[in-house]
């Protein structure tokens, strides 16, 4: 399974990449091979400055060894190896009326001292971060993820759509980080042994991004904006920053594994603002968002 969901990643990177470079036009994603000294290494690919694109990164990666005694207490095992893979991406759009995108979808396998096969589950998500609320846009989105969700039974677009927003929640702030997607976490083989239809629901979802995508960048990206927007998208952004920092836990489990700092830290925005104690003014869009955020909607 490793082998197959690897090669798979491999292939939607290219797709992906492919596909944003065409919309952007101007700036083409640079790729950065790398290693792990304890083993394993990855793929990264990065855009900036582009003239949709303010800064993007599609990357893959393949890491194993030893898992650290950090990691084992998290994961309730003793001295154990393991082997992950999987893509995650971020996008942040130049244009404050796009929206930011994230997305990940990984592997994980776990072995005993003997290298028996002891776990294996499959990850992931999407999740959709607007700076003004477009209620349609956040209507195709939601309706892409409960398309490849139903499609997949017993995968529950509710449940995981639920998880999201319970995930991606900066719960210092009593705020969502955005409108929420999709989070599926400890995708496990049946008591057969079986993970395949895992893999085929997670393939789905990862096919379906694109369309989920890419239409409200193509919508909005060349919308007119005020400075003032701009400042709010940043502001935002700083709120984006403090969740991937304080709760993401990608973020913590590549730091404890000794990953690759630059690429962990790709998904962070070129520029962020930090105001004290702002408040948008009443009756404003920006105030309608925060409201959103504060309740999460049934958007599908």
């Amino acid at each position: 399974m490793k082998d197959q969901f690897y090669t798979y990643i491999q292939n939607l990177q290219n797709v992906i990449t492919q596909k944003i470079e065409e919309i952007d036009g101007k700036a083409i994603f640079k790729e950065d091979l790398w290693e792990r000294p304890e083993g394993g290494g990855g793929k990264s690919r990065i855009m900036e400055n582009g003239a949709v694109i303010e800064k993007g990164g599609v990357n893959i990666s393949a890491v194993h060894g030893p898992l650290p005694e950090s990691m084992q207490a998290y994961f309730k095992v003793r001295e154990v190896d393991f082997y992950a893979c999987g893509l995650s991406l971020v996008l942040h759009p130049k244009n404050p009326m796009a929206p930011t995108v994230h997305a990940n979808w990984r592997y994980f396998e776990m072995y005993d001292q003997h290298s028996i096969l002891i776990n294996q589950w499959f990850g992931g998500g999407l999740d959709l971060t607007p700076y003004y609320l477009f209620e349609e846009d956040a209507i195709h989105f939601h309706q892409v993820c409960k398309k490849a969700c139903d499609l997949h039974p017993p995968h529950s677009y509710e449940t995981y759509k639920n998880q999201c927003d319970q995930y991606f929640y900066n719960s210092h702030r009593e705020e969502a980080r955005g409108i929420g997607g999709l989070f599926f976490d400890y995708l496990k083989a049946d008591e057969k042994g079986r993970i395949d239809h895992h893999y085929q629901f997670i393939k789905a979802v990862a096919d379906s991004f694109l369309k989920a995508y890419t239409p409200l960048l193509i919508k909005r990206k060349d919308l007119p904006y005020t400075t003032n927007q701009r400042e709010w998208q940043e502001i935002r952004r700083g709120r984006y920053v403090e969740f991937n920092l304080i709760h993401d836990k990608g973020t913590l489990f590549g730091l404890k594994t000794k990953g690759r700092i630059e690429s962990i830290l790709m998904s962070l925005p070129p520029r962020v603002q930090w105001h004290y104690n702002y408040e948008p003014p009443k009756g404003s869009e920006e105030k309608k968002l925060l409201e959103v955020l504060k309740t999460p909607k049934k958007w599908a």
